[in-house]
């Protein structure tokens, strides 16, 4: 029988009190069982906390206090957490089946230095919306994000190993920045075939779509170069707008 991972689900909240229990039932759910669950709340004002005392059957450790944004607050999650991978799934997201963890984790070689997969976008009354606009169409590298980024951050788990803090100096994009440093340093891969999360949509970045772009282009000039991302640009820029026209969202 194979070593069965610690995983360490982090969730990043804030008046999350609408969205948060849906999360939280996502994960008790699974039928997974080496599973590490923290809460990290910035000192929310409604019943967020109430929520998490209700659930601390099933939540490892959590904190509430003051933070500088989101990103400071997935680092204070990711110095909390003794997995062997991290898995982010923000308030109002959900893995997506209770057999998904499981599955993900049988299916990886245990040299798995990433396991991705696909994700699913919903709104606030978890219908389906539909798929993300932007997909992955060959197997996932550093390389792949110089088409955006296609693997979304709900559906990618990492080997704690290799995962540094988030840069704080980006606002809305750390996310992107922080995959694209793990998927650099990984030697194997996995792609899981597999939905592995329902990911909500108007979330944090959306709110912020035009700065947090601005942020991407100067990660990913930090990883391809000027030109290479200039020239990435012309069809990013063309998808972008011709998605948004036919579906009305982006």
């Amino acid at each position: 029988m194979r070593h069965q991972p610690l995983v360490s689900i982090i969730t990043i909240t804030y008046n999350a009190g609408a969205t948060l229990e849906r999360t939280i039932e996502s994960v008790r759910r699974q039928d997974y069982t080496n599973i590490e669950y923290i809460v990290v709340d910035g000192s929310s004002k409604d019943r967020t906390l109430d929520i998490v005392r209700e659930n601390q059957d099933i939540i490892t450790s959590y904190i509430s206090e003051p933070d500088k944004g989101i990103y400071d607050a997935m680092n204070k999650g990711l110095r909390l957490a003794k997995g062997d991978y991290i898995w982010y799934m923000n308030s109002g997201d959900e893995i997506a089946e209770a057999s998904t963890l499981s599955k993900a984790i049988k299916d990886a070689p245990e040299e798995a230095d990433v396991i991705y997969g696909e994700t699913i976008v919903t709104d606030m009354a978890g219908n389906t919306i539909g798929e993300r606009r932007l997909a992955l169409t060959e197997p996932l590298t550093w390389k792949s994000f110089r088409k955006g980024m296609v693997v979304c951050h709900q559906s990618f788990i990492a080997k704690k190993i290799l995962c540094e803090e988030y840069d704080t100096r980006y606002r809305y994009s750390a996310d992107f920045d922080w995959c694209l440093d793990i998927l650099k340093k990984s030697e194997k891969i996995y792609d899981s075939q597999m939905v592995l999360s329902r990911f909500l949509d108007g979330g944090f970045t959306k709110q912020h779509i035009i700065p947090g772009l601005r942020e991407r282009f100067r990660i990913m000039m930090k990883y391809y170069g000027v030109i290479k991302t200039i020239l990435y640009h012309i069809p990013i820029t063309i998808k972008f707008f011709s998605y948004w026209i036919a579906k009305g969202r982006f």
